[in-house]
């Protein structure tokens, strides 16, 4: 049993195979890891013979449609559903899966939290939690494969999807010789990786082109120069017609960049928040120390968090907190 879980892969499997009608849920603005999990997960129970319904708070990315079976990611009704069990995957936080997810889910279900997250506030009836794991689908497939269940082509195209975006395409210092090995064994089930890359990696619309190249423009040192920054107003969303989904990744520009420790985005919402994504290239520097300042939270080298203020205002405060935890001297 994980440390950090109150419960056993065992416990879980059995759950799954007893109970019938079950809601597979993941965190608002979904990304590649939690969209994997959720259909891996939803095709599973599907290929148990068990009544599965999946809702995402924000509905489905148009860059995962190649998923097989991605239609069964639609957004939550207005009515309360019942049923006999939530899982709620790759979610640190419950009410990161959405307000209106939550509020259709009917009183009495059993629910389940199977995450990676280091910050994961364990509220659930069960809680399992690696936050060793570099992805949230590579503590599915342990699970899958310790409770011997089912992994077909669909779910391994799902996993390997989830597992290659949270790692970086298997870049981040979290991939392991386990997470190569399960690669593999995906690849066995059916996962064409160069199509999968170029789906993932080597397909995008024109718009997220351009915002690459607004962002470039708002580029900001700090912090001599160990600190890069990007600032997107609700405005530049606007003239250029961009959706949330395009700005996924866009961090990694400023992780490239020789001498720079940490990469900011800050991203302007409607409402008065700024979302901040926050990555560190060294273990010594923990943003997700500066991300629960403002109540967020994730891994030692990448996290987030929303905060009420205007733009400018929370990125200088933000970056002063990221100041504050860079190591003396300058990066190596």
């Amino acid at each position: 049993m994980e440390s950090n879980s109150n419960c056993t892969f065992s416990e879980i499997g059995a759950v799954l195979v007893e109970r019938s009608r079950f809601l597979v849920l993941s965190h608002i603005r979904p990304d590649g890891d939690a969209i994997g999990c959720t259909l891996a997960m939803a095709l599973c129970l599907k290929a148990l013979g068990k009544d599965v319904t999946v809702w995402n708070e924000d509905g489905l990315p148009e860059r995962f449609q190649f998923l097989p079976e991605s239609n069964l990611v639609v957004r939550p009704p207005a009515a309360p559903v019942t049923f006999d069990v939530v899982l709620v995957l790759d979610t640190a936080v419950r009410n990161r899966a959405g307000e209106n997810c939550l509020a259709a889910v009917a009183p009495g279900a059993l629910w389940i939290n199977i995450d990676h997250h280091i910050s994961n506030d364990r509220k659930g009836d069960l809680v399992y939690v690696d936050a060793e794991a570099p992805a949230a689908a590579q503590v599915l497939f342990e699970l899958f494969q310790h409770c011997s269940l089912p992994v077909n082509s669909a779910m391994a195209q799902a996993l390997y999807t989830g597992i290659s975006t949270d790692t970086g395409s298997f870049q981040y210092s979290s991939t392991t010789a386990r997470t190569y090995e399960i690669a593999a064994e995906l690849v066995r089930c059916g996962v064409a990786p160069g199509e999968i890359n170029t789906q993932l990696y080597q397909t995008s619309p024109r718009r997220r082109l351009e915002l690459k190249r607004e962002l470039l423009n708002s580029l900001l040192f700090s912090a001599e120069d160990r600190v890069a920054s990007f600032a997107l107003s609700a405005a530049t969303v606007r003239r250029l017609g961009t959706i949330p989904d395009d700005t996924e990744g866009l961090i990694d520009i400023l992780r490239e960049i020789d001498g720079v420790i940490v990469a900011a985005f800050f991203e302007e919402l409607e409402g008065g928040m700024i979302r901040i994504s926050l990555r560190s290239k060294d273990p010594r520097v923990s943003v997700c120390a500066v991300c629960a300042e403002y109540g967020g939270g994730g891994h030692t080298m990448a996290a987030g968090a929303r905060i009420p203020g205007e733009l400018a205002a929370v990125q200088e405060k933000v970056l002063a907190s990221i100041a504050g935890h860079l190591p003396a001297g300058k990066a190596h």
